[in-house]
């Protein structure tokens, strides 16, 4: 009887144990997603302009955090489609989960310093979004950016000195608080799925 007893005893305790682990797991908080970026060796400081004409640098953005894309403003397609998407999708998100997107900086970064001047850059972001900051600097600035984040541009000779295009790597990173690298989509990416990725990694 004793041993029936001490057998009940310890398959209750058994149930008891199992039961709180699964409890636990059940009211664990969900496992973050991880990035397709995560542990890429791309990003760094920065100490650029905005359209504004003040400086600014990777510091403003601490515990933010951070869109970017490399374009220009001269660019006859791929950049304005890109932006546009990065727009819509970030007003959706913004709609949806306005405390997250609180959390989120939005910045279009100049691979034609030459032309993309405070002005011109101001013009064309707020073409987009009224919140998208533009960012440009020295050519040699901007040449220590895109090396840091990874990004290839070069001048496309046309017809004149002034009238060129520039041949770039057309993608969408997503940064995180710490200046980490989260997340990308490529170009020609939808809002939705911009929207998509800032659902599932802005927290």
């Amino acid at each position: 009887m004793n041993s029936r007893i001490a057998w009940i005893a310890l398959v209750a305790a058994a149930i008891v144990v199992a039961f709180a682990i699964g409890w636990s797991q059940f009211n664990a908080a969900p496992t973050t997603a991880r990035g397709n970026l995560v542990g890429a060796g791309i990003g760094g400081a920065f100490n650029l302009i905005d359209q504004d004409g003040k400086p600014v640098t990777d510091r403003d953005f601490a515990g933010r955090y951070r869109l970017m894309y490399f374009g220009y403003t001269s660019c006859p397609d791929v950049c304005p489609t890109d932006v546009a998407a990065l727009a819509k999708g970030w007003r959706a998100f913004d709609a949806a989960n306005p405390g997250r997107a609180a959390k989120l900086a939005a910045m279009f970064i100049t691979v034609d310093p030459e032309r993309d001047t405070p002005p011109a850059l101001k013009q064309f972001v707020r073409a987009f979004h009224p919140r998208l900051i533009g960012l440009t600097g020295s050519a040699q600035e901007m040449d220590a950016v895109r090396q840091r984040y990874g990004i290839y541009a070069k001048k496309v000779p046309g017809g004149s000195p002034a009238d060129y295009l520039m041949d770039h790597f057309a993608v969408i990173y997503l940064f995180g608080p710490d200046g980490a690298p989260v997340a990308f989509v490529q170009h020609g990416a939808t809002a939705a799925e911009i929207a998509a990725m800032l659902d599932t990694y802005v927290r």
